[in-house]
């Protein structure tokens, strides 16, 4: 099979499996947010489509139910870094905000930055022309609290700091 193609000739490569569960929990959460629909139901529309069987479906499990059942308290979280309420956000920007939070909070294995990177690529996908940018900022913001260790690390190894050694 070969690779798909950027206008320009460059090549694109294929979506890795967390990519791909990324996109599909996505969809699921913006089905969630305009519907209310029950999570199984959601899930079970999302199997069926196309390319579902290559992604990674535990961590797109536990994307799209981890988010609806902690919606409450991510959309807390990110009450603290929007300038609006979360209901009033599109309803795209609020799922992608959703799974970013959600990664940030409960995914540790999953370094801040790539959790923020991926958040903003699914923000470029599916959102609207700068909801990216808001996606990054917000996010930024989240992970700052959420993870401050991991967060000040970087941001002292980029002022080229050594970083406080734990207690």
């Amino acid at each position: 099979m070969s690779e798909a193609r950027k206008p320009g000739g460059k090549r694109v490569p294929p979506k890795s499996a967390r990519r791909r569960s990324r996109e599909l929990a996505t969809q699921g959460l913006y089905q969630w947010l305009l519907s209310g629909e029950d999570a199984g139901a959601i899930d079970a529309h999302m199997r069926e489509q196309d390319g579902f069987d290559k992604s990674d479906i535990g961590h797109y499990e536990r994307l799209l139910h981890g988010c609806i059942a902690e919606a409450a308290d991510l959309d807390a979280v990110l009450a603290r870094h929007v300038d609006r309420k979360t209901t009033q956000l599109s309803p795209i920007e609020h799922g992608v905000l959703l799974i970013g939070c959600y990664e940030l909070k409960h995914c540790i294995e999953i370094p801040y930055k790539v959790a923020i990177n991926e958040a903003v690529e699914l923000a470029k996908s599916f959102g609207g022309t700068d909801g990216h940018k808001y996606v990054n900022g917000v996010l930024d913001k989240a992970a700052a609290e959420l993870r401050p260790v991991e967060v000040e690390a970087a941001r002292a190894a980029r002022r080229g700091i050594e970083p406080p050694k734990p207690a």
